[in-house]
């Protein structure tokens, strides 16, 4: 299925710029702003595992608590929706289990059907290298969330601005993750550029496709 010419999506990724400035009056409506959840959910992910939470900021106050610990920047408290993205901390056996219940369900297989995807799970994310790592794994899959996020509000004419620019122990102290097994990795500011805001109408500068693309 291809609702999307070639032409529309490079439009719309040159459109879309790392928003600096919000018009803090205009929301994202209710049907838009369930897609771009969506979009979250329906990212890809190692072995399916989604280790990782999304947690849809929309309390002024907790906004407010947050702004100083993203370095002042204003996007926090004027967007019309703000994404922290937490990774696990470290994965289980359970998580694994829970993965497995769910596709078995959904999929309607048999019991035991899915023994041997288990096990190769358990041994990498859990017993093995990557699960001595989790964190680190776990937040990259994140970023891939992140980006798909991105792309989809571009398209569907909603500005962005991810934002690494913030201290990740403070926002999890705020946001109260303490013992979650979640912690703050990245964020993402979403809603309507302001009229005011200069960098909108910047030309975008990227390196020439030949030296970042090689085919070999």
């Amino acid at each position: 299925m291809n609702n999307q010419s070639n032409e529309q999506l490079l439009s719309a990724l040159n459109w879309r710029y790392a928003t600096k400035v919000f018009d803090a009056a205009k929301k994202i409506p209710t049907d838009t702003w369930a897609a771009l959840e969506q979009s979250l959910v329906l990212t890809p992910t190692s072995y399916g595992l989604q280790p990782y939470r999304f947690l849809i900021v929309q309390n002024s106050a907790t906004r407010a608590a947050l702004l100083p610990q993203s370095w002042g920047q204003k996007q926090v408290v004027d967007c019309s929706h703000f994404v922290v993205f937490l990774a696990r901390t470290e994965m289980k056996e359970a998580d694994v289990d829970k993965l497995i219940q769910r596709t078995t369900d959904v999929r309607k297989l048999p019991a035991g059907v899915l023994n041997a995807y288990r096990g190769m799970m358990l041994s990498d994310v859990v017993n093995g290298p990557r699960g001595k790592a989790a964190h680190e794994w776990a937040a990259r899959q994140s970023y891939i969330a992140l980006g798909n996020l991105m792309t989809c509000a571009a398209l569907l004419g909603v500005d962005a601005c991810p934002m690494e620019g913030l201290v990740p122990t403070e926002y999890d102290k705020i946001l109260g993750l303490e013992g979650s097994g979640y912690k703050t990795v990245v964020a993402c500011a979403l809603g309507y550029r302001a009229a005011s805001d200069k960098y909108a109408s910047l030309t975008k500068v990227r390196y020439a496709t030949a030296d970042l693309v090689k085919v070999i």
